[in-house]
């Protein structure tokens, strides 16, 4: 079994920045595609970001030039850099991952980390 663990939120103001980690944990497993999904109060969970195992990026269209999701494979980590931060990026900000264990395949997450951006 692997644990994925978010850390890094918090309360900022408008204009701000937040750096989120992911850290995976657990018996012998493969990361593979790695993303940031976010659920702000009423609403569906939403895609950010997501990164390939070879680093490639994607961004949501309200993220896009703002966050920088990144990854070390070594570690079995990953990142969410948030900057220029509006009110409207508050939600709950949860890892995701693909992580395969011997021929199995899991799409595993994290138990989430608020993020609030608030004057």
């Amino acid at each position: 079994q692997v644990q994925l663990v978010e850390s890094g939120g918090g309360l900022v103001q408008p204009g701000g920045s937040l750096r989120l980690s992911c850290a995976a944990s657990g018996s012998v497993f493969t990361l593979g595609a790695m993303a940031w999904y976010r659920q702000a109060p009423g609403k569906q969970r939403e895609l950010v970001a997501t990164i390939t195992l070879g680093g490639n990026t994607n961004y949501a269209d309200s993220v896009e030039g703002r966050f920088t999701i990144s990854r070390d494979n070594a570690k079995n980590t990953m990142s969410l850099q948030m900057n220029s931060l509006k009110p409207e990026d508050t939600a709950v900000y949860y890892c995701n991952a693909l992580v395969k264990i011997g021929t199995a395949l899991f799409n595993s997450w994290g138990q989430g980390t608020q993020v609030t951006v608030s004057s």
